[in-house]
Order: C-alpha cells, then structure tokens, then sequence
C-alpha cells in the first residue's frame, strides 16, 4: 500500500466520495448476485463512473472489496469509539463486540458474506484488519508482536464466527467475556475466568 497516496486520498473529500460510491456500488450488487458474477463494469456503472475512473482507484474488485470491509468494519469501531492501545482490556472488548456486529448485522458484510462463494475474501480481510488493530497498540512491534496478533486475531475471528453460526446465539457480552477470557492472556492481560456457559442458551 502506498501510504503517502492513501493520506492524500483521505485528506480529499472527491477521492473519498468516488470511493464510498464504488463501495456502495459493490454492496448493492451482492445483495442479488454473487461476487464472482460482478464484473467492474457493473460496479462502475452503479456507481454512474467509468472503467478509467474505477481503476484510477481499485486494481481489481478483490482491491474494492477489501476496502469495503475496511471501511465497514473500522466504521463499527468508530461508532463504538474503540482504538486498541495495548494498554486497556476494556478496548480489547469493544473489538470482540465489533467482529460481533460485523458478522451478524446489516452494519457489516456478515449476513451478504455467509455461506456465500466469497466468504472467504471477507474472512482473511477481517482477520487482517484485527491484525492491523492489535498491532496500532504495542509501541514498538517486533516478530513476537507480529505472531501474537496474528494468533489473538485468527482467535478471536473463529471464535465469533462459531458463535454467529449458533442458532440460539448467548448474548454479545456473554461471549465476549468467553473470548476476552481466552485470548487476553496472549496480548499480556489478566482476566478472571468467566462463568461457566455454552455458547448457546
């Protein structure tokens, strides 16, 4: 990724509009077809741009897709007002919640993406965005860092995508403690053991 292009682009309110636009784009296209079905062209004219004006901003629509992602989910930790420091147990729990709502509501892609032919694309996004989240907070990341994200992430995204798939799914803040519980101590937090419980009613 080149950083320096990408901090221009959010600085510029047009490169954030076209972008938002072929987001959107996109999302409404996979409410009726699958992601493999949707061509650019589709996605451009949706979006009332061209071919040109699409590349000038995606290489390819796995590029838009994994920008969708992004922006959906960093947009549930916005609402939630969640930046990971590696200091706060507390945010550690508001990213659990996050992966929860991405997952099963409207406000993420979970419900388009499950059991869809692209739900893999989302799930290794999603992993990668958690990732990126637990690394923002140690102050100087090293190849321990590294490996410790990448387990608490891969952690806590099958974790919640076990929960999701449940038919009678306990409520967020019951398996937010399970999951908090089992991978705080990864990222160096002590937690207390939660009450023992299914994850299902």
């Amino acid at each position: 990724m080149d950083v320096a292009r990408e901090c221009e682009a959010a600085r510029d309110p047009r490169i954030r509009r076209t972008r938002h636009g072929l987001q959107e784009a996109l999302r409404k296209l996979l409410e009726t077809r699958s992601f493999e079905q949707i061509s650019v062209l589709e996605i451009a004219e949706q979006a009332q741009v061209n071919r040109a004006t699409f590349y000038d901003h995606y290489p390819d629509k796995f590029a838009l897709l994994e920008s969708l992602v992004a922006a959906r989910f960093f947009g549930l930790l916005e609402a939630r007002q969640i930046r990971f420091d590696g200091t706060c147990p507390t945010a550690l729990t508001g990213l659990v919640h996050a992966v929860c709502d991405f997952l099963t509501t409207e406000r993420g892609l979970g419900g388009v993406a499950r059991g869809s032919s692209f739900e893999p694309l989302v799930e290794s996004a999603v992993i990668s965005l958690i990732r990126r989240v637990l690394l923002d907070g140690p102050e100087s990341p090293g190849p321990a860092s590294e490996l410790t994200a990448a387990a608490a992430s891969w952690a806590i995204y099958g974790a919640v995508k076990e929960w999701a798939g449940t038919v009678e799914r306990v409520p967020v803040e019951e398996i937010s403690n399970t999951i908090m519980w089992l991978v705080a101590p990864l990222l160096g937090f002590s937690v207390r053991a939660p009450e023992p419980q299914t994850l299902v009613k």
